[in-house]
């Protein structure tokens, strides 16, 4: 059963994942809260047409809750800017951040949690080089726990792992595999938007985790594709917006 969501949460909104998402859902009948730690990006989301601005810190569980207060529907595109953290590991928003999100949305019977993770993490390792991985081993350890914790949370969900992300315009033709070891290579941050705003929408997606580069961007030999059906007619994309 898919949602049938009415308001929307973008946490992470001022990064550049979640400032594409916001243009794919500004048109919709959603109404899309958006989220930023920084007070003065929030005169900037409310231009690009964000319904309501929240500044939050998602190390704070109180700014989780209420963040996703009366929200339906989680987009998470939080993510750790690059940092010695990324080496070293430790307290990054990745984990910790994502963990509350997932916490506040089953508190609050969030219908639909979407995560914006990477190829290279868990099962996906061999997606991304060795001297990739090693450089931000923390960031991919506490993304895989993310995912960890939102699969045992009991919410319905989508994880999509895109492979590097470029800021390329959206190639509308996607390669989506599932199992971990199936794709790599880049994908324009606009196409993995449009996959985070069907996501909800789409039945083939519930309780899954994809692989995904776009066709220009693909490296090697693809292994263990998926057919999904995206809903791009909901969130006002063409049919074959999604499809490869």
């Amino acid at each position: 059963m898919t949602t049938t969501a009415q308001r929307a949460l973008i946490a992470g909104a001022s990064g550049r994942t979640g400032s594409e998402l916001l243009s794919v859902l500004r048109p919709t009948d959603l109404r899309v809260r958006a989220t930023t730690r920084s007070f003065a990006a929030a005169d900037r989301l409310e231009r690009q047409g964000a319904d309501e601005v929240v500044v939050a810190d998602f190390f704070e569980s109180a700014d989780a809750v209420a963040a996703v207060d009366g929200c339906d529907v989680v987009f998470s595109t939080l993510g750790t800017p690059p940092s010695p953290r990324h080496f070293l590991g430790g307290k990054v928003v990745d984990r910790t951040g994502v963990i509350n999100l997932i916490t506040a949305a089953i508190a609050t019977n969030v219908e639909h949690f979407v995560l914006e993770s990477a190829i290279g993490v868990g099962s996906s390792k061999s997606g991304m080089a060795l001297p990739a991985r090693l450089a931000i081993r923390g960031s991919l350890r506490a993304k895989r726990d993310a995912e960890t914790a939102l699969r045992r949370s009991g919410l319905a969900y989508t994880i999509l792992r895109p492979g590097r992300l470029t800021n390329d315009p959206p190639s509308g033709e996607v390669l989506v595999g599932e199992g971990g070891d199936s794709v790599s290579g880049s994908i324009p941050r606009a196409d993995v938007a449009c996959l985070m705003a069907a996501a909800p929408f789409t039945r083939d997606a519930r309780n899954r985790t994809f692989e995904v580069v776009s066709r220009d961007g693909l490296g090697g030999s693809p292994q263990r594709l998926v057919d999904v059906d995206w809903n791009a007619e909901r969130v006002g994309l063409e049919p074959q917006f999604l499809h490869a």
